[in-house]
């Protein structure tokens, strides 16, 4: 069945739609050895379609899996000898069909979006999109509304200042922060700045994503209506 090539590619995992009309407007896309033109329509089943010089692949099934991960666990799909990643504590059939969106530190615990979805990983990780991130976090000693304050406005760290941040006390050394960014160990190094040291970190939201009873270290898949609402929430049709 015939279908334009923006829903083509976009189906494939491979580029938004928006970012297909870009790639077919440069001359990137071809269909039976052609270029492309806006508006085309081919039948991937029969039609030989290339994006910059790459064969599209089959049609795959999107998948789209959260897990809890607990302390200890290094963020990566790739099989490690000294420490034991996110990948080691999937189930088989997963291992190498799904990869971590973004990055939890070994000393992180809590949620973690998988998928095989490139689009939609590119959408939540890239820093120009600006999406939420929600973290509990528990320090050394109870923390001043001052220190609070410091927190939101944001903190120079590496010679770069944070962007401004949603926080929310919970007791008197714990509170929620929101983040727009995802600097390397952010959280752990601005709370070490304001003088308040991290003792437990965990990360509570991702954009829509919450799951308020899903055990440590289990792993669940996604219900049709928090895929939709995720990929709201990043403008993907």
């Amino acid at each position: 069945m015939q279908e334009r090539l923006q829903k083509i590619l976009s189906g494939r995992g491979i580029c938004s739609r928006r970012k297909a009309e870009e790639y077919i407007e440069r001359g990137l896309v071809k269909v039976n050895g052609e270029i492309a033109s806006i508006g085309q329509k081919a039948d991937p089943d029969t039609d030989h379609i290339e994006v910059d010089g790459k064969v599209i692949e089959e049609r795959k099934e999107l998948l789209y899996y959260l897990i809890n991960k607990p302390v200890g666990i290094v963020t990566t799909n790739a099989s490690r000898s000294d420490q034991k990643t996110v990948r080691d504590i999937l189930p088989k059939e997963l291992q190498g069909a799904i990869f971590p969106v973004g990055r939890l530190d070994k000393d992180t615990s809590g949620l973690l979006l998988l998928t095989n979805d490139g689009v939609l990983a590119y959408r939540l990780t890239h820093p120009k999109f600006d999406h939420e991130k929600e973290y509990e976090v528990t320090v050394s000693h109870p923390i001043t509304d001052g220190q609070i304050l410091k927190l939101e406005q944001g903190i120079t760290i590496s010679g770069a200042k944070t962007k401004p941040a949603s926080v929310r006390r919970m007791g008197p050394a714990t509170f929620r922060i929101a983040l727009t960014e995802g600097r390397n160990r952010q959280i752990r190094r601005m709370c070490q700045k304001v003088g308040a040291p991290v003792d437990q970190l965990r990360r509570v939201r991702i954009v829509t994503l919450e799951d308020r009873v899903l055990p440590e270290g289990a792993l669940r898949e996604l219900d049709a209506d928090e895929v939709v609402a995720l990929k709201a929430s990043v403008c993907i049709e």
